[in-house]
């Protein structure tokens, strides 16, 4: 069974690139650009992977994460970010986000995330 995933970036040409990325071993079941409608498209799609930067608009990654985690703790959080700062990697891990993947990793770092979440899940 392939994962269901939830993109979340407010940028286009990122969301586009990271659905690329994952479309052979995953559903993308939505792409959310602002941090306020992330929530409530958890609630309608039930991801099993929501994949979120942490800079966006409106509501910023960390506490997406922190409410997602608290609200729906069937969909796995993986914080995907230009940040290159281990304070927020650490900050993003203590609330709950299951991997913390830097935009400039290999092609193979998030799909491969994605799977061994999913896997871990699995009985």
């Amino acid at each position: 069974m392939r994962p269901r995933v939830l993109l979340a970036d407010d940028h286009l040409e990122m969301l586009a690139a990271v659905e690329r990325l994952i479309a052979p071993e995953c559903d993308v079941v939505g792409k959310i650009s602002d941090g306020a409608e992330v929530l409530p498209a958890v609630a309608r799609l039930r991801p099993d992977v929501l994949v979120v930067d942490l800079n966006m608009p409106n509501l910023d990654g960390v506490e997406i994460c922190r409410r997602i985690v608290h609200s729906y703790p069937d969909t796995a959080v993986v914080v995907v970010t230009a940040e290159i700062d281990a304070a927020l990697a650490d900050l993003a891990l203590k609330v709950g986000a299951r991997a913390f993947i830097p935009k400039h990793a290999t092609a193979e770092d998030l799909p491969a995330a994605i799977a061994r979440i999913v896997a871990s899940r699995r009985p």
